[in-house]
């Protein structure tokens, strides 16, 4: 039964199409809908039944917000833009909002093949996308081992081992004869687009002549660079009459999950396909509708979208600007058909898993909120690090309903040689007096990595800012494994290795320990760099950088020659940064 507050808001609600925005007791943003009709579409939450997953989402609404726009189109757009912003968690996301990888090829006369993330260099050539990344860095990585292109992103004053091992034609020092640039760049593109043949039979030929001069390690080489492309063939087996670009996507939902499935097909030929399952909240084609254009916000889009039949192909049509159809009949249809058959077996093979894993971290969750009697959803977790007291940094990981929010992470750096406690003061005044100051919600419980001091301390800085939420420690053995919960009054809970709880916050704590690791080896590593390159006359930002970037650290920079420095610097320089590092020499 919906609250007055709901029902008098329910009676306002227009007769046009927008979005609504769902949230919970503390405002937050549960869920964001759009709707050809608002006063239907959201009317339909407080009345019949639903299935359990929706009746989830339900429970916790106790308001909600709207925004009429001027069409359907408009309220798609708006919704991918509020959940891109919102990251609400009854929503379903595409792919945590990656860009997939490309592989470009450079447009400049000494080309370049090499992964991009961001298509927009107009005078390049680009291929993709790739949603498995290995097999985009596979192929890049075959091509520069095939072809005699360039491997360096900046040109050097001298050749490379790649010169010599025949696969580049030392740009760097040599001018190539733009035709045969060109006709390398023919070669590279052809293959990238699917057609290997001459290639196979040309590393074919070399690999029969190196076996024939007992070459044996260069006629396996090449053996193993026929098989890689072979399998690469294999996996674009799919051919098409025409050669237009086209996505074809498609779903299978049951038990409350669905998972969507996506071929990307390019000159003819099947590129990649990708998956993701996940609990759906909504009605199935709204969810499907919503994947494929939040896909596109980050990708490029092909002539042609294939759809399954349902799908809402005008509201697509007019958020992408792109074709969109539902084949009935031929190779199309067999494609779409295609795609659901992979949507289903591959929810079949992951479903059981993924079912797990959610129900495993209700468990958790619902342990959790019995052992301290109230509901606990959002939790907060610290931990320090420091080197005697030197480099002293805190982190604090975010986990809602058992899985991480990436996004609330926060880094923390303290004033230093304070003992833990003081630090842990610190970060909590400084965490929750700026939440109270901005005015957002408070988490449902603080866990801090410690047991009594670490509580007390905690407890301190809490009491001080008049804030709500319990506090636990995390109380270990001898093997520095979490053993027990210990609550604000001292009392120990212990965990047995078989609850879900004990699993749970084993992870908080790594990730929690992880990220507050890797802020003090930043932090570090900067100090030692400043220490020493800031300080040496001639290096400033741009030449440092290129430094770390070309020697990968200070220890390799630090053993480098004076020769191998004057590939990055000058020769004075390069005198200075050695004398500099080595002043012992």
């Amino acid at each position: 039964m919906a609250s007055k507050h709901i029902q008098d808001k329910l009676a306002l609600l227009p007769e046009s199409p927008g979005c609504y925005i769902m949230k919970d007791e503390k405002g937050k943003i549960l869920y964001v809908g759009k709707a050809k009709v608002l006063k239907n579409r959201v009317r339909s939450y407080f009345s019949g039944v639903h299935n359990n997953k929706t009746t989830k989402l339900v429970s916790k609404i106790r308001d909600f917000e709207y925004i009429v726009t001027g069409s359907e189109k408009e309220a798609l757009l708006l919704e991918i833009n509020l959940i891109k912003k919102h990251r609400p968690p009854f929503n379903i996301m595409f792919m945590d909002d990656k860009m997939y990888p490309y592989i470009e090829v450079t447009g400049d006369n000494d080309f370049l093949v090499r992964i991009s993330r961001k298509p927009n260099h107009k005078k390049s050539r680009y291929f993709g996308p790739y949603p498995n990344a290995t097999s985009a860095y596979e192929m890049v990585k075959l091509v520069n081992q095939i072809f005699p292109i360039r491997k360096c992103s900046t040109l050097k004053k001298q050749v490379c081992l790649y010169y010599h091992l025949h696969q580049c034609l030392a740009p760097c020092v040599k001018t190539i004869d733009p035709k045969e640039n060109e006709a390398i760049r023919a070669q590279v593109i052809k293959f990238l687009k699917g057609d290997m043949d001459d290639v196979i039979q040309k590393l074919q030929r070399r690999m029969e002549k190196a076996a024939e001069d007992l070459q044996f390690e260069k006629a396996k080489e090449l053996r193993d660079q026929i098989q890689n492309i072979l399998h690469i063939k294999e996996k674009q087996s799919i051919d098409f009459s025409d050669t237009l670009s086209r996505d074809v996507f498609g779903y299978y939902e049951d038990k409350g999950y669905v998972s969507f499935y996506g071929f990307f097909i390019r000159d003819g030929k099947l590129l990649e396909r990708t998956l993701s399952i996940t609990p759906i909240y909504e009605e199935v084609q709204d969810a499907f509708t919503s994947f494929i254009v939040q896909y596109y916000q980050t990708n490029t889009k092909p002539k042609e979208i294939l759809v399954p039949k349902e799908t809402n192909v005008e509201a697509l049509e007019e958020a992408l600007d792109v074709k969109v159809r539902i084949p009935e009949r031929g190779e199309k249809k067999k494609l779409v058909d295609l795609v659901i058959k992979n949507a289903k077996e591959a929810h079949d093979q992951k479903f059981q898993l993924i079912y797990k894993k959610d129900q495993e971290l209700a468990m958790a969750m619902q342990h959790l909120s019995r052992i301290l009697k109230t509901p606990i959803h959002t939790i907060e977790i610290f931990d320090n690090s420091h080197i005697q007291g030197a480099f002293n940094v805190s982190g604090l990981v975010v986990f809602e309903d058992g899985k991480p929010n990436k996004s609330q992470y926060r880094h923390y750096q303290l004033d230093e040689y304070r003992s833990d406690t003081d630090s842990m003061k610190e970060v909590v005044y400084r965490r929750y007096f700026r939440l109270l100051k901005e005015k957002k919600p408070m988490p449902d419980l603080l866990v801090v990595d410690g047991g009594k001091g670490q509580i007390h301390a905690a407890q301190e800085i809490r009491d001080s800012l008049h804030l709500p939420f319990p506090i636990v420690g995390l109380v270990k053995d001898e093997k520095h494994s979490t053993r027990a919960l210990m609550l604000e009054n001292l009392e120990e809970v212990p965990l047995s290795k078989e609850d879900p709880l004990f699993f749970l916050l084993t992870r908080m704590q790594d990730e929690v320990h992880r990220f507050a690791i890797e802020y003090h080896r930043k932090l570090r590593d900067k100090s030692m760099t400043k220490s020493i390159l800031d300080e040496i006359p001639g290096i400033g930002p741009a030449r440092k950088k290129e430094l770390l970037k070309t020697f990968k650290s200070m220890k390799r920079l630090k053993s480098a020659s004076i020769e191998e420095l004057e590939q990055v610097v000058p020769k004075e320089i390069a005198k200075r940064v050695h004398a500099s590092l080595n002043p012992a020499e």
